[in-house]
């Protein structure tokens, strides 16, 4: 513009009208108004989540019909600006946008690749809260990760398996998809009537009405977006109280219903309770668990308060996605360079469980695979940091259990267990790093553990023992 206005006016003005066209608008009160950046800058991930704004809360109203794969919904989204804000990124795949709003007004927007650009109306004030409305539809699809698991919003022969990490929430909504932006979230859920839509949290409320029925589910706790769920099927939906009062809702594929092996969902209150004991009191207000019957896909997610399975699981597999309610879901990596932190942990968690319930210690378990050759799988690549291909690779879960085990015998129980009580009471909420474990065991044990953490996580090959 200031180009084309150039022509008409002297030199001398076109000269100051570029100068100001090339300076930063200035925000009241002083700084600059800058676009928020596309990506908060996760080495593994560089587009996921965004940066600029800090969301609150989510409000996602979804009609999805399963026999079409249709979705239509809107998106309500509570956020506060973090520095002054000229326009702002959402990540979402796919999908008609057809209206997005800044606070009441319609704001421009622009497409590339799972990337939204909201420029609205007025720019934003550093630490002004606003809240944008998208309202979307199309055919979700699912993600297909390195190993060529599908995962984000999967449909199924009777619905949608909703597993999203490490950064398949935006295949269904849009969302500033990293962990280190939690909120709480409000799931309504229209689906046709005989299905039952399943999201985070609790159920408040359920109505059929003209041959559909909404499901309204709302999650209070903090929740980074890749632990969101609303998995739809033909389910039976179960509540109950554990002994602890905890509400305990478990939706069951129909085809399910009768198997003998779901007996291992009625351990849940006891398994809850050891976890306890290792890690503090359980975080969230709700517990339970999602059993489809979709073994192709093959895996289970530790969907945040209702852990989602593919399959019937076994009691080693409840046991990890429970632990994951702490670790992982309650303390959420800060990179997912440190996915190890999640998946470690949680493995270690299945050896304690089974050590306290008369079984194998957890040194017999470290000592077995211990034994096995430098080529295993098992040794590579180091789980600190595996590379955005391998998070799910083997020696993520079992060579990272096995430096969580490294460390209890380098300590001693009572330190070890203060380390992990104290990790999911200081980082509970949000997220941390690697970094911040060993700072924090060397506080505690009063030792130097940086060569411990340094072979076991972040070097090639089969560690020595200490």
């Amino acid at each position: 513009m200031a180009g084309r206005r150039a022509r008409l006016v002297t030199a001398t003005i076109a000269t100051l009208l570029v100068l100001v066209a090339a300076t930063p608008a200035v925000a009241a009160g002083g700084g600059r108004y800058r676009p928020g950046a596309p990506g908060v800058g996760d080495e593994y991930y560089p587009l996921a989540g965004n940066g600029g704004y800090d969301v609150s809360h989510y409000d996602l109203r979804l009609d999805y019909e399963p026999e079409t794969n249709d979705l239509r919904a809107r998106a309500r989204i509570t956020a506060r600006a973090t520095h002054h804000l000229s326009r702002f990124n959402l990540d979402l795949r796919g999908f008609d946008v057809t209206r997005v709003t800044v606070d009441g007004r319609r704001a421009r927007i622009s497409r590339d690749g799972q990337e939204l650009t909201v420029r609205p109306r007025h720019k934003l004030h550093r630490y002004e809260r606003f809240t944008t409305v998208v309202t979307y539809a199309g055919q979700p699809e699912a993600l297909i990760d390195a190993d060529g698991f599908p995962y984000g919003f999967i449909p199924t022969d009777d619905g949608a398996f909703v597993a999203n990490e490490p950064d398949g929430a935006s295949s269904w909504y849009p969302v500033n998809d990293h962990p280190t932006d939690k909120a709480t979230y409000a799931f309504t859920i229209t689906v046709p009537e005989g299905y039952t839509a399943v999201a985070n949290g609790l159920l408040e409320h359920q109505r059929t009405r003209r041959g559909n029925t909404t499901f309204v589910w709302v999650s209070r706790d903090p929740t980074a977006s890749y632990l969101t769920t609303a998995s739809v099927g033909r389910f039976d939906l179960r509540s109950s109280t554990l002994p602890s009062g905890l509400p305990n809702i478990e939706a069951i594929d129909v085809d399910l219903v009768g198997d003998p092996g779901l007996a291992v969902l009625e351990g849940t209150a006891g398994y809850l309770d050891y976890l306890s004991t290792v890690y503090g009191p359980y975080p969230f207000e709700a517990i339970g668990a999602i059993v489809d019957d979709a073994d192709d896909i093959g895996y289970a997610l530790e969907t945040q308060t209702r852990p989602i399975y593919a399959g019937v699981p076994g009691e080693s597999t409840v046991v990890h996605e429970l632990a994951h309610q702490w670790v992982g879901n309650h303390v959420s990596p800060g990179r997912w360079q440190d996915i190890w932190l999640n998946e470690g942990i949680a493995t270690y968690s299945t050896w304690l469980w089974d050590e306290h319930d008369g079984n194998a210690t957890a040194a017999q378990v470290f000592n077995d695979l211990y034994s096995e050759p430098a080529g295993n799988a098992l040794w590579n690549p180091p789980p600190g940091d595996p590379g955005a291909d391998n998070l799910f690779d083997t020696s993520v879960y079992i060579r990272g259990a096995m430096t969580v085990h490294v460390l209890r015998e380098t300590v001693g129980d009572p330190d070890f267990f203060a380390i992990m009580r104290e990790w999911v009471d200081k980082y509970g909420g949000g997220t941390a790093t690697t970094p911040d474990l060993i700072r924090l065991a060397e506080r505690i044990s009063g030792d130097d553990l940086d060569a411990l953490f340094q072979e076991w996580l972040y070097e090639e090959g089969k560690p020595e023992l200490p």
